[in-house]
């Protein structure tokens, strides 16, 4: 249920990242499994991105390490260490290193955009570090907006001036949702919050020409803003359910909006007293998507939990892995559903797929191996797949 892998494709390239740290670059039109170079990044390289002419790379790791690579070569352009904006790890584990959780490049304004953040507690203290950065193409930092809340996704729109940052966890003195940032500067043209309580606050973002699609942790909802921040409509995906004596939730994790369709994923059920039941939301791992006004256009069951949600022209690409409580592993795989009508393959993996990358050419996908707990067997391997769409 947390990165370890990334993909991504380029014009001429299949670019994959695994936790070991190793990037290597496949040609995407190749007669052998030889890649086109290797190499070792610092950190776990978690999130991939690319201007015109290089790769750039996140990492969770000790440094929090946010690198560019010459695309033809895999040489090394330039380096940033985000720990040291947002400190190093304060203890030992996984959850206490230095994380760049979202990355996003416009290579018209030659800019990378990234957010990085550092988690650490003391018994019930528990505190974020973050910073959203705009780099450009040699590695200077144009700006940053920090603060002492969790980033969870970003997005640029269209037109290159305007930056979505969701923050799904805020604990501190930063206490909305969502920012909208200029990024020529920096500084916020306006923000948003689902208003509820608690510090759980939205989940992903996704712009759509001037509106903004963004799925609510807060409320367990969806919504499309205007481009101030009005909102347009909003819609129940897996809010609080009474099903039994239990009142049972899940968080809409992904959305993506795509020439005036919206598309939700939600995740795993909880149970609101414990955060454990045996029981299931009606409404969990589901596909919702909907119309320009939020009017329902289809459903689909995704059948385990999803890390992330992509598009490419009017496809919706989803990696699932099990369901977490029921451990079904014909769930393994990645879906592939039409935006408008619904679904449209599904893609079986032995293991867990957890990275995805599309475009209207070819589905790349990483596939880790998992041992079930109450299991002796690993099912699949690590793997790279490349699946050409038929048109």
């Amino acid at each position: 249920m947390w990165t370890r892998s990334s993909v991504h494709l380029t014009a001429d390239l299949v670019l994959a990242g695994q936790w070991d740290g190793r990037l290597t670059a496949f040609d995407r039109d190749r007669d052998s499994l030889d890649p086109r170079w290797g190499i070792m990044h610092p950190g776990h390289p978690v999130t991939l991105g690319s201007l015109e002419d290089e790769l750039v790379v996140g990492s969770r790791g000790e440094d929090g390490t946010i690198a560019a690579y010459d695309l033809a070569t895999g040489e090394q352009r330039w380096a940033y260490e985000t720990a040291t904006d947002i400190g190093p790890p304060a203890k030992d584990g996984i959850f206490a290193l230095p994380y760049v959780v979202a990355l996003e490049t416009d290579p018209d304004r030659g800019t990378v955009y990234a957010a990085a953040r550092r988690y650490e507690r003391d018994g019930a203290d528990r505190r974020w570090r973050s910073t959203v950065f705009a780099f450009d193409a040699d590695g200077r930092v144009r700006w940053r907006y920090e603060t002492d809340a969790s980033p969870i996704a970003i997005d640029v729109n269209e037109t290159g001036d305007r930056l979505a940052v969701g923050y799904n966890r805020c604990m501190g003195s930063h206490d909305v949702g969502l920012v909208v940032l200029d990024t020529d500067s920096g500084e916020t043209r306006w923000d948003w919050d689902p208003g509820t309580d608690g510090d759980r606050r939205v989940g992903d973002v996704s712009f759509d020409g001037p509106h903004l699609a963004v799925a609510s942790h807060g409320d367990k909802r969806g919504y499309l803003l205007g481009p101030g921040g009005e909102e347009r409509w909003r819609l129940d995906l897996a809010v609080e359910t009474e099903l039994g004596d239990e009142t049972l939730y899940a968080y809409p994790n992904h959305v993506s909006a795509i020439d005036g369709r919206v598309a939700f994923a939600t995740g795993n059920t909880y149970a609101k007293e414990s955060r454990d039941t045996d029981s299931l939301h009606p409404n969990e791992h589901q596909l919702t998507v909907v119309d320009a006004a939020g009017d329902p256009l289809w459903t689909a069951s995704l059948d385990g939990f999803a890390h992330e949600l992509t598009t490419a022209d009017d496809t919706l690409v989803v990696p699932c892995a099990q369901h977490f409580r029921t451990r079904d592993s014909a769930a393994h795989g990645v879906r592939r559903f039409d935006a408008e009508n619904g679904p449209l393959e599904d893609i079986p993996t032995d293991g867990i797929a957890t990275a995805v990358a599309a475009d209207e050419r070819t589905i790349a996908a990483v596939e880790e191996p998992v041992a079930y707990h109450d299991e002796t067997r690993v099912r699949g391997e690590y793997a790279l797949h490349t699946i050409p769409i038929d048109r």
